[in-house]
């Protein structure tokens, strides 16, 4: 099947253009499945890597592993490279692979809702009426930020800046800056914000285990001498593999946990001289019970003389006045909230109506969970890319990104071998997947680490982390059962596609887009 420029009726629609849109749109079009349109809601691709705009904003993961594995000649300047890097990487990728084909920037998908009389998923848009008879949701988990919940925050006289979307107008120099939050994108942007602003106040509400970041620049010589030998890209990439495993080992054995903790109070010892600011910093629980963050800067940043830290929450804002839980208040200038994503929260979920014309979003009942993360009782041919309890505190969303796409079209080939227009998974079949991941769960230190964190709802159960080895992942994406699945046949003739109107699309939603 070859795609039409302009077309609207496609095999398959991707929903996103990051990491995971892309690598589906090269991946599918690799294995023969040419009728593939990718939509994205923002004017360039890019994904998170496009949204997060902030100072220091950088990968936190290995940059060669950080990589689609079939483009390994990418030259990085560092070890972990920026977020300038790693976009314009996607962009060169996109151009490598001609996807400009496939890639329509600027729609916004309101909803969607499977067709059970066509066997089609009908997609309503800013750009009008779409069909597919797949629909892939490449949307990330880190998509919807998670904003300062406190009183007042609409009153506060300066500008309020969410890491997750960034103000470059807004000029930080000799300002008095408050952070809130103590995470991923805090960690990176607070040592950014002290070489700028006059004074830096950060509000801690919990402290994080941080280990060194071995954050080396990579020069053009090092690339040459690497491309020159042959594998050396090939086992410089598995050397990594194994390190990020390593850590994920100690994660699923809580008492090896101890010897990485070691490791990370001697990284606090060396760099924070002041035992106070020391003792505020230190954790009271296991490491890798939250995400495991890594910076050699943000511990010297935080001992900097205008650089102060309130290890409380905020509790309020009162115009340029920040106020601590413990009853400190600092004037402020510029307030920036590093207060992450809201990870369980799927994009389009409320909107996304199944065969039985229910939505996910109560289909989940706040508790995302999916066959193998991918696949959803319910929801026939709809893939999620990097879905609920897929990755983890260790290993490379890419890794588990590829080998999802190896299910992918495993998936579609199958499919289109059989005869059938439709594949969804049998309930038990998931029931008793997400049953075996919770019990492993149970024992990790996600579970037992002592910590709240945005692997667990609010009812304790963990819909974000993969309790086994990565191996094991991609060994279980790379064979599709299907046996696991409920085969809808083909009818003939389909009946002619009708518009979203006509189908009962949900209407734009506010907040909901793709």
């Amino acid at each position: 099947m070859i795609p039409v420029r302009g077309g609207r009726d496609v095999r398959v629609a991707v929903i996103g253009a990051g990491f995971s849109g892309l690598g589906a749109a090269i991946r599918l079009r690799e294995a023969g499945f040419r009728d593939v349109l990718v939509l994205e809601k923002a004017q360039q691709l890019g994904g998170t890597w496009r949204e997060n705009t902030y100072p220091g904003c950088a990968c936190d993961v290995p940059s060669t592993l950080y990589s689609y594995s079939f483009t390994p000649d990418a030259a990085w300047s560092r070890v972990f490279a920026g977020q300038e890097e790693i976009r314009a990487y996607l962009a060169t990728t996109a151009e490598r692979y001609g996807l400009a084909e496939v890639l329509r920037c600027g729609v916004v998908v309101h909803g969607a809702r499977w067709d059970p009389m066509a066997g089609r998923w009908r997609l309503a848009t800013s750009d009008g009426s779409y069909s597919a008879a797949v629909l892939v949701m490449a949307t990330g988990p880190w998509h919807v930020p998670r904003p300062l919940d406190v009183p007042g925050l609409d009153g506060f006289t300066g500008p309020v800046l969410h890491t997750g979307r960034w103000d470059d107008s807004v000029d930080l120099t000799g300002k008095r800056v408050s952070v809130v939050g103590s995470g991923a994108s805090a960690v990176q942007v607070v040592p950014a914000v002290t070489e700028r602003a006059a004074a830096v106040n950060l509000f801690q509400r919990t402290p994080q285990w941080v280990l060194p970041k071995p954050d080396l620049a990579l020069s053009p010589a090092f690339h040459q001498v690497v491309g020159r030998l042959p594998g050396a890209r090939r086992g410089l990439r598995a050397a990594q593999y194994a390190l990020q495993e390593s850590f994920g080992y100690a994660f699923r054995h809580p008492r090896i946990a101890r010897l990485l903790e070691a490791g990370a109070r001697a990284h606090l010892r060396l760099s924070v001289p002041d035992p106070q600011l020391r003792q505020a910093l230190t954790p009271d629980y296991r490491l890798g019970c939250k995400r495991l963050l890594t910076s050699s800067t943000y511990y010297p940043a935080l001992s900097q003389p205008h650089v102060r830290l309130h290890p409380t929450a905020v509790s309020a804002v009162r115009g340029n006045e920040i106020v601590g839980a413990d009853g400190t208040v600092t004037e402020t200038d510029v307030l920036i909230t590093a207060t992450g994503f809201r990870v369980g929260e799927l994009p389009l979920a409320r909107t996304l109506y199944g065969s039985g014309g229910r939505s996910l979003h109560d289909a989940w009942g706040g508790e995302p969970q999916a066959y193998l993360g991918t696949t959803v009782s319910g929801f026939p041919n709809l893939f999620l890319l990097l879905g609920p309890n897929l990755l983890g505190g260790s290993t490379s969303a890419i890794t588990v990104l590829e080998a999802q796409l190896s299910y992918l079209t495993a998936a579609l080939t199958h499919l289109d071998h059989s005869g059938s227009r439709a594949l969804e998974v049998r309930p038990g079949v998931q029931d008793a997947h997400n049953s075996s991941v919770q019990t492993a769960l149970a024992t990790t230190v996600y579970n037992t680490g002592g910590c709240t964190s945005y692997y667990l709802t609010s009812s304790g159960r963990n819909t974000f982390a993969w309790p086994w080895s990565t191996p094991r992942l991609t060994r279980r994406l790379n064979r599709f059962d299907p046996a696991a699945y409920v085969w809808q046949p083909a009818l003939a003739p389909l009946p002619a596609p009708r518009t979203a109107q006509d189908d009962g699309v949900p209407a734009p939603a506010h907040g909901q887009q793709s």
